[in-house]
């Protein structure tokens, strides 16, 4: 007897339980909508608010010239390249072979505006008769541009610079005698010497 009113008693339990469910489906249902349209956190106003960011114009490796008719008049050494521009890529100074780490840019002798590849910082400023004078910029932690062989310089070290600013006007070396009035341009990454001429036009 008592097990059957056992089991009346968890039968009624069970439908009790049942109609609470259902009636709570029912009213969940029937909830009005609240002004939010999605739950209310951090990301949401993220998502609403727009950032200013950086244009990616900026990051591009411009070249370190301005003007017309520049041309290559000594390139950078590549050990995989062919003997004729390995040839050219020789700087020979009082009876010393030396490979350029870099390249040599002239407009038929004439001088032209050096400009920054890059927005950086002026980190030298160094007057040498040898190498011609130099300006080294630092774009990044990794990233360097170094000008030599410039005049009339314009900047100081410290001095913040935008891509495309006049740092000098090409000049001359004693090490690249020969070339007459040019720009001597080193692009480094990483520590290391790049031919520029990979990079130009291309993002960081």
């Amino acid at each position: 007897m008592s097990n059957l009113i056992n089991k009346k008693i968890v039968y009624v339990l069970y439908v009790v339980c049942l109609v609470l469910l259902i009636s709570g489906l029912f009213l969940f249902k029937e909830k009005p909508q609240t002004t939010l349209e999605a739950p209310f956190s951090v990301m949401n106003i993220l998502d609403k608010v727009t950032f200013p960011v950086v244009n990616e114009k900026d990051n591009v490796i411009g070249r370190p010239y301005s003007g017309n008719k520049i041309a290559i008049v000594q390139s950078y050494y590549d050990y995989k390249g062919n003997e004729s521009e390995q040839t050219n890529s020789i700087i020979y100074y009082q009876d010393t072979y030396i490979q350029n780490c870099g390249v040599s840019y002239s407009s038929d002798g004439e001088p032209f505006e050096v400009v920054a590849v890059l927005d950086g910082e002026v980190i030298e400023v160094k007057e040498d008769t040898l190498l011609g004078n130099i300006i080294k910029v630092k774009h990044s932690e990794s990233v360097i541009s170094v000008y030599q062989s410039v005049d009339d310089i314009n900047v100081s070290v410290g001095d913040n610079v935008t891509k495309g600013t006049t740092l000098a006007t090409s000049s001359t070396s004693n090490i690249r005698s020969t070339l007459n009035n040019h720009l001597y341009f080193e692009l480094l990454i990483d520590g290391v010497n790049v031919n520029p001429e990979e990079y130009y036009d291309k993002s960081l």
